[in-house]
């Protein structure tokens, strides 16, 4: 009994921990509302050249920027069920280069 409690308290965190949510489900709920156009400075999805110097600064940097705000984006982006594999996801789908 003692080894089951111990095989099941190990194995619980893998099972509880949130996978990464759908980009173009969380770009709809959430960033659509920005990055569709109505803000001029925020880049669109698939817009290669507004993309290329953001992503220049590398991830690390972009998903700071999301969760802590910066400039007009609001804190998280308005997704406050978002993990920092969520933002990456969603990062790379609206960039159009994944793995970046």
């Amino acid at each position: 009994m003692t080894r089951w409690l111990m095989v099941v308290g190990v194995l619980i965190p893998f099972f509880s921990a949130q996978a990464t949510q759908d980009p173009v489900a969380l770009y709809n709920r959430t960033c659509a509302a920005c990055h569709a156009g109505q803000l001029p400075q925020a880049p669109r999805v698939g817009d290669r050249a507004a993309w290329e110097p953001r992503l220049a600064q590398g991830m690390e940097r972009l998903v700071a920027h999301v969760t802590q705000g910066f400039k007009a984006m609001p804190p998280r982006g308005l997704c406050m069920d978002c993990s920092t594999d969520d933002y990456r996801a969603i990062i790379e789908w609206m960039s159009g280069s994944p793995g970046t």
